[in-house]
């Protein structure tokens, strides 16, 4: 079966009824926070900018910083990319030297809050996580919120790329199939990372909702790769009543892959799940490769646990708060809440 972009990817709440309702009718509705690795010490060669984002796509706030600031989108650093149709914060570094221009910054929805330096230059993954405050409005069952909150608390939320990550109706899936095949694609340099990235991503989905469909998102399978929660270690699943007895205790949660050559081996049943779903895609592990350091592979959790999740009734709708790890998507979470696709923006809730 071709590898395709689709928004009927399994409910962890499929059995419970949802509340219905739409996210995202103004930017106010979907606030984002970055939840930083680090503060920044003070001293060093780099500035780091708090800063707001309103209604501003990832690639064109970091345009947009470079041209007021007058240096290239180069020496701009970010931890991850946040929403369009979003009010945002999130920290980015900029060199020390155009501390007498941050005055350029403000207006036309961008808004610098503070500013410190730091050491080193701000780079992806440099996060531990989002805090999102969420309104979901036009809800027809605000009644099944308690109940649909409890079962996400209890089981975690599939940790599955929305429907942002592959562009308007697949096209950044498109580019980077592709790409991966060797096609000739006109693209610059961040949409040809996203387009392989999305390929990663794609997989990943197939490989998390077959496990659900059979019955295996919480359970431990021979040669799983679990992985310590919240972070830690990565190791091959042997002794399966053990690390099942682990995984209901929240210490680890098995992964799912994100192919390339330097991704961590599963083996036994996982490694055979695995390669079905590069066989069925019609995708050969080679190809990765010749993608040399924009596809190295890695492993990413099958399930994550959202932190501070808690909902409440307004006149509007419904407001739900809660934290993710960096790199899961708060769209998946308000799916399972509202049982309804078409949610996402274009962009990465990253």
């Amino acid at each position: 079966m071709p590898l395709e972009w689709s928004s009927s990817l399994p409910l962890l709440t499929a059995d419970l009824p949802g509340t219905g309702g739409f996210i995202k009718t103004t930017p106010e509705d979907f606030e984002v926070e970055e939840i930083p690795a680090y503060e920044p010490s003070g001293e060093g060669d780099h500035l780091y900018l708090w800063v707001q984002k309103r209604g501003i796509g990832a690639d064109y706030f970091v345009r947009q910083i470079a041209k007021r600031l007058g240096i290239p989108a180069d020496d701009i650093g970010t931890a991850g990319l946040k929403d369009r149709h979003a009010v945002t914060r999130q920290w980015i570094s900029v060199p020390s030297g155009v501390e007498a221009r941050l005055g350029a910054l403000d207006g036309d929805g961008i808004t610098l809050l503070k500013h410190a330096r730091h050491v080193n230059k701000l780079k992806s993954g440099h996060l531990r996580g989002n805090r999102f405050r969420i309104l979901i409005r036009d809800v027809v069952a605000p009644d099944a919120l308690p109940y649909l909150l409890d079962r996400l608390q209890t089981f975690g939320i599939p940790n599955f790329y929305g429907p942002q990550r592959f562009g308007r109706d697949g096209e950044t899936l498109q580019i980077g199939l592709e790409l991966l095949h060797g096609k000739p694609v006109r693209v610059g340099g961040f949409l040809r990372r996203l387009g392989l990235s999305a390929v990663q991503s794609a997989l990943f989905n197939r490989y998390v909702a077959r496990r659900m469909a059979d019955g295996l998102l919480r359970r431990v399978i021979a040669g799983d790769a679990m992985k310590k929660w919240p972070f830690g270690g990565i190791f091959n699943a042997v002794d399966l009543p053990a690390e099942q007895s682990r995984l209901e205790s929240r210490e680890i949660i098995p992964t799912g892959p994100m192919f390339g050559k330097k991704m961590f081996a599963v083996m036994d049943e996982a490694a055979e799940r695995e390669r079905a779903n590069l066989d069925e895609s019609g995708i050969s592990p080679e190809l990765f490769a010749s993608q040399g350091k924009l596809l190295m592979g890695t492993r990413r959790y099958a399930f994550v646990y959202a932190d501070e999740l808690s909902g409440e009734t307004i006149p509007e709708g419904i407001r739900v708060t809660f934290t993710l790890p960096a790199g899961s998507y708060a769209t998946v979470l308000v799916r399972e809440l509202t049982h309804s696709d078409g949610l996402a923006s274009e962009d990465a809730d990253e």
